[in-house]
């Protein structure tokens, strides 16, 4: 085993040097994209349907044969 650490540390170690920034990276930008806040205004007598996502209302294939 040390064997091959000796000989393989090179790869190793620059692996794990690229990882930890490209972790740190996306870990910054997957929680200050969650963070958005939503807001709706609206009229009287309306519907309205606010979603954070997608939104599939049909998803049934209709068929003109």
């Amino acid at each position: 085993m040390i064997n091959w650490l000796n000989h393989n540390k090179e790869w190793l170690f620059s692996g794990i040097a690229v990882s930890i920034p490209l972790a740190i990276v996306g870990w910054f930008f997957s929680s200050s994209s969650k963070n958005t806040n939503q807001k709706l205004n609206s009229g009287e007598n309306s519907t309205n349907i606010q979603v954070g996502g997608n939104l599939i209302l049909n998803d049934k294939v209709k068929n003109d044969d």
